[in-house]
């Protein structure tokens, strides 16, 4: 039996953020010297860019979750982290069984749902924000804000958000290799839908 787990407008955010971190991290890391690709002033510009539309889409997620109802989604439980902290350390290397049920009620197990409620609500704001001071580094005088801050500890901030980003993303993709196969939580994130046999007994709320 299929089940439809991800809308149209939730594959498409997924994927258009995917796409829009990783071509920030890659310009991101030309812009500090690490190689040349683009040209620094085309690499601050493509930046900026992708920067802007990240910000919009975020609203538009931000809006889409509230009015939904998916935020009921991402809201944090205790119960059973313990449990799932222990089954991707240790339990899934011995064949143990998924501690939680995966259903279109409850999509995120306990540990996902602190992950991706703190990367909504601390990390990615924090890379916003620390990006949009960066930006307007030029008009600090007029905001107030020469003398309070350092431009040095911006791009230090930002640049560990960065680095918080690209460790999120390559731990994202090796968690989506961890399903009953190699592509199951991969193909759900394409087609919207995943079938029972791929999901685990236990109680994810």
């Amino acid at each position: 039996m299929r089940i439809y787990f991800y809308t149209r407008f939730e594959r498409f955010w997924h994927w258009v953020q995917a796409l829009l971190i990783i071509g920030m991290l890659c310009t991101g890391v030309e812009i500090h010297g690490t190689y040349a690709l683009l040209g620094f002033e085309k690499a601050v510009w493509w930046h900026n860019v992708f920067a802007g539309a990240w910000a919009v889409l975020y609203a538009f997620i931000l809006f889409w979750i509230a009015v939904t109802g998916e935020w009921k989604q991402y809201v944090p439980r205790l119960k059973n982290v313990s449990a799932m902290v222990y089954y991707y350390s240790v339990g899934i290397f011995l064949g143990k069984e998924h501690p939680v049920h995966k259903t279109a009620e409850a999509k995120h197990n306990p540990l996902q749902r602190l992950i991706y409620v703190s990367l909504l609500s601390i990390l990615l704001p924090f890379q916003i924000g620390t990006g949009i001071l960066y930006y307007v580094y030029s008009s600090w005088a007029e905001l107030g804000l020469q003398g309070v801050l350092s431009l040095k500890v911006i791009s230090a901030l930002h640049t560990l958000g960065a680095f918080s980003l690209l460790a999120f993303v390559i731990v994202h993709m090796y968690m989506t290799t961890t399903g009953p196969t190699v592509f199951a939580y991969l193909k759900g994130m394409l087609t919207g839908y995943e079938d029972e046999a791929d999901t685990k007994p236990g109680d994810a709320r």
